[in-house]
This record gives C-alpha cells, structure tokens and sequence, in this order.
C-alpha cells in the first residue's frame, strides 16, 4: 500500500501525540534520494521460490534500486565470511536469505540487525497476514528476521511402490521395514537434510517421548529408536539430493522425505514420478521456512529500501511466486494465496506431481515449530556422536 502525502502528514501528527518511548519503534527510515544497489546472499536455495520475485520489485522501483546482485553460498560458510567483513568494515552482502541453521549462527554471532519492533512501521502487520504456523516460525527468528516462506515440510515416507508392498503405518513398522529389508531404507544427516531434520525431531512425537522440545532428558525413546534402526542403514548421505538420487536409480527402496522433496524431485526427474508418499499415524508436521535478514553494518538508505523490498515480497502477489515446482510446497507464508495465483508453469508442474491428499494432511494434522537453535544443535550432535558414530 502506497502512503499519500496527506497520510503521511497526518501519521507525523499522530506521532507527535505518542510518548517518547514509541517515537523510535513507529519511526521510518528515509529512503535514497538516488537508486541503490542491492547484493542478495542465498544460504537455503530460497532465491528458486523468490527470485522473480525479486527482479519483480527492481522493475517496480528503479528509482529505489539501480541493480541487485545474487550470490549463492553454503550456510556453514556465511556467518564468518559476514563477521570478518563487518570487522574490516567492509560489508558487501545486505540481504540474506537464510533457513534456520545459518539464522541461528547470526543469531548467536550477533550478526543481524533487529528488525521488529524497532522497523515495525515499515513492514506489514506480520501477525494480520502471516499464516499461523509461519507467524510461529517468526519467534525463531528472535526479532532479527522475517520468514518469507513457509512450510510444514515432514516427515513423510516416501518409496517405490513397486519394491515397497507392505507400506509402513507406525514407526515400530518401519523399523520392523528396515530389518525385513537391511539397506534399503536410507536417511541423510540432520544437520545436512530438511528430510533427515524433521525425522529427527519428528520421532519424539510419533514415539510418545516424554517432552519433544528437550533432546537431552525428554528423548530416551528417539535415541533407542534411531540406534537400533541405525543397525539396518548402510550409511547416512550428508545431503538429500544424493539420498534422492538413490532412490530414483532403485539403490534404495524408501526413504524419508517432506512436501517439497517429494514434489521437486519427481519434477526434475530424479525420482519416477510413480513415487509414492505415506503419513505414519500420530505424527506432526515438523515446520521450515526461510527468512529474510540484514547484516549490521548495512547503510540506513539501504536499510530502508530492504525493509520496502520486504513489504514487496510479502504481498499475495509476489508470495505467488514461491509455489516455484513444489521445491517448498505449499511456499507461501502469507494467507489467501491459492495455487491460482501462482505461474502457469507452477500449475501445471503441482497439477502433475502434487498430491491432492496434502491439503487434508495439513489440515488434519498438527503443525510443529522446529526445536529452538540451542536445542538443535545438542540434537544434531548427539545423532553424529551417538547414531552415525555407530556406522564409522
């Protein structure tokens, strides 16, 4: 929504009516007298879902951007690259778009800058247009960053329903699967695969643990699990693409997978599109999303056009976009964007692959935030210490 000058002013009256205390948090940053130009750092392949819609907004605003610069990079990598550069002052990256990995690292390193409620009178009412699992997604991000898509992700069972006969229905099932069948059922990493992550933090759930958000004293019953299952892996890829890919050629018969993972895959032809997906009974949705966030140091001009681009991707129309080929499905974190709006080529490919029986799932089941980043961490390392030390 574009401000008038007569509303404007008016909004400058109404501040001055405010105690001091909000002055600060209602203020807005000016935008640049001149265009600016904008490097865009990607760390979670979320440039695949927003980057038309990026392009969208420096064609819609070339008085604000004269050009935007897109990078692409591991997320391991980026905190320290981005603390090395703010220590020599010579930051060259002003937007990331990050998954919660490299979102918690900044966190931890003190690398963002808080965004809410300090820019909250340049972003849109989050509460009013987010969806309420990605509004919960939002708490992750400690004030320091603005989920731009959202998922609930998995964990969901995938196989070849030509090897597979007799589909697992409980996680006693799979696990009575895989010792029927030792190496063909696979899992990559946690720490390395949104699969492998949310059927880490999805098991507590399914097995009845004593308390799913603490994985040091609430988990017994998951890390007995992962061990024994352990015994029937033959090894856990440290990335989902190289799991897929085993799938496809037939080296593995089931795995397990998320929304986006399913769909993408079969799209690209990696996997056969007669793949196949089931729920296990009881489970929960283990949530993702990715975020938007502005290393310290960014100039406020930029500051501020980074914080309109925000507003620009958050519009029903850009969110359209991040239906991309089912790589985040659905991808929209902001309400009342059906597929209708998305491309046509987005259509046609979850006309294809899509699964009509996800809109009941995610209807029917419950949506789970993912641990908090502290938690994640003891979670992750404890499976590579305890779990896949085993296979070393």
């Amino acid at each position: 929504m574009r401000i008038t000058r007569r509303q404007a002013i008016g909004g400058l009256a109404a501040v001055a009516a405010l105690p001091a205390t909000r002055l600060f948090a209602q203020s807005k940053l000016a935008l640049p007298t001149s265009p600016v130009a904008i490097n865009v750092a990607d760390v979670a392949g979320n440039l695949a879902l927003t980057q038309a819609a990026i392009e969208n907004y420096a064609k819609a605003k070339p008085e604000l951007v004269s050009k935007i610069t897109f990078t692409k990079a591991p997320a391991p990598e980026l905190p320290g690259k981005i603390k090395a550069q703010q220590a020599a002052n010579r930051l060259d990256i002003d937007l990331v778009l990050t998954g919660t990995d490299a979102l918690s690292a900044g966190l931890e390193q003190d690398l963002w800058i808080k965004l809410l409620p300090d820019h909250a009178a340049s972003l849109p009412d989050l509460a009013k247009i987010y969806l309420e699992p990605a509004h919960r997604m939002l708490a992750l991000a400690k004030d320091h960053g603005v989920v731009v898509t959202y998922y609930p992700s998995g964990p969901l069972l995938e196989y070849m329903p030509d090897r597979v006969k007799k589909v697992p229905t409980t996680a006693e099932e799979l696990l009575a699967w895989a010792k029927e069948n030792p190496n063909k059922f696979l899992y990559a990493r946690p720490a390395n695969s949104g699969p492998g992550r949310t059927f880490l933090m999805g098991l507590p759930y399914l097995l009845g643990d004593s308390d799913p958000r603490d994985p040091v004293k609430g988990w017994d019953k998951t890390w007995a699990y992962l061990k024994e299952l352990g015994q029937y892996i033959e090894y856990y890829p440290t990335g989902t693409g190289a799991l897929m890919k085993e799938l496809g050629e037939g080296t593995r018969d089931m795995t397990v997978s998320t929304t986006g993972w399913d769909i993408n895959p079969r799209v690209l032809g990696v996997v056969p599109k007669e793949a196949a997906v089931a729920p296990l009974k009881g489970f929960h949705w283990v949530a993702d999303a990715h975020y938007m966030c502005v290393p310290k140091g960014v100039a406020d001009e930029k500051v501020a056009v980074l914080l309109d681009l925000m507003s620009f991707l958050l519009t029903p129309e850009q969110q359209a976009y991040t239906y991309d080929q089912g790589y985040f499905y659905p991808g929209p974190a902001v309400k009342d964007v059906p597929l209708s709006m998305a491309p046509q080529e987005s259509q046609d490919a979850i006309a294809e692959f899509g699964r009509k029986e996800y809109a009941d799932w995610i209807a029917n089941n419950p949506i789970e935030v993912p641990l908090e980043p502290s938690s994640m961490v003891v979670a992750f390392r404890r499976w590579d210490e305890e779990v896949a030390a085993k296979k070393s």
